[in-house]
């Protein structure tokens, strides 16, 4: 009986060097698709500096990276173990003048997502380094395009049209979208909330690359959440992000808001922004948000271009 080779991140992970080795250059020989983005998780899981924190929006972003540069690298005759100098700069070039296949869009692609792209496709040589399979990268002097539009004004906070949709959701889904647009939660972060993270008005949040957070819950908060009935995990939620997603578009129709949604993160920026407008002081929002840098809470929140008119009256 033959075997088939193991094809898994996790079986991958735990192959010897060698085998690792042959199964990555077959990989590549072949443009398997499949292998190569699970060689790509193989890697992100046990050879990256994150590894299992690594976030689940980056690990889908680098599997379409991998979905694109690998198809394109067959059909432009790029040899992925040695590539020539200027593939990675043909890539990009490539990249620029594709047309979006988004849902709704038209025109190229974003700068955005250009570099998500690029970014799939320099981790995809870097799971190929640790399997010892090559150690060219042709992406190692390609720099994507730069999006000057500050990202407050590309995906701004949403306002007072929150309100109107919370008057066409149920229990639950009032639950979820507080803790995004008040408690300022990653939409990640409030589908895995469960009853013993919640002490009075204080919740735990275990969140982004492993860290762990305190976040004060406003008395609408709490009560929304005392609204929902647990599950027998004791999560308050049994949705994936794509089925809550679902359901905020259809209660933004309802609202009489059909192209009003512009998902979750935008209630994240919300409650950011109007925490800002309380205390005026971009440190604790980001403590309240739970980013490191206060550089990217600046990216959170929308500031008024008169927000220092008062202050500037009497100079």
């Amino acid at each position: 009986m033959t075997l088939a080779p193991p094809t898994t991140a996790l079986a991958l992970s735990d192959l010897t060097d060698q085998a690792l080795r042959v199964r990555a250059v077959e990989a590549a020989a072949n443009y398997d698709v499949e292998v190569l983005t699970q060689l790509l998780m193989a890697y992100m899981r046990s050879g990256s500096s994150q590894g299992s924190r690594t976030s689940p929006h980056t690990l889908t972003a680098y599997r379409l990276g991998v979905r694109s540069f690998v198809p394109w690298a067959q059909q432009s005759g790029v040899q992925l173990l040695r590539p020539a100098r200027r593939d990675g700069g043909r890539y990009l070039a490539y990249l620029q003048e594709r047309p979006s296949c988004g849902r709704g869009r038209s025109g190229k692609l974003s700068a955005a997502t250009i570099q998500q792209y690029i970014a799939g496709a320099r981790a995809l040589y870097r799971a190929l380094d640790w399997a010892g399979a090559t150690q060219i990268s042709p992406f190692a002097t390609v720099s994507p395009p730069q999006d000057r539009t500050p990202a407050i004004v590309k995906r701004p906070p949403y306002q007072d049209e929150l309100e109107d949709i919370l008057r066409y959701c149920d229990q639950e889904l009032t639950a979820l979208l507080l803790l995004c647009a008040h408690a300022g939660l990653r939409i990640g972060e409030a589908l895995q909330v469960k009853t013993g993270d919640i002490a009075g008005n204080i919740l735990t949040v275990y969140g982004k690359g492993g860290k762990i957070r305190r976040v004060p819950l406003g008395k609408r908060v709490r009560a929304a959440i005392r609204e929902v009935i647990p599950q027998t995990d004791s999560k308050l939620f049994h949705w994936t992000y794509s089925q809550a997603a679902y359901r905020m578009r259809k209660a933004s129709r309802a609202a009489g808001h059909p192209g009003f949604w512009r998902g979750f993160h935008a209630a994240r920026k919300s409650s950011g922004t109007r925490l800002y407008q309380k205390v005026g002081d971009f440190t604790r929002v980001a403590v309240f948000l739970g980013h490191s840098s206060v550089d990217t809470t600046r990216k959170y929140v929308a500031v008024t271009d008169d927000d220092v008119s008062l202050e500037v009256e009497d100079f």
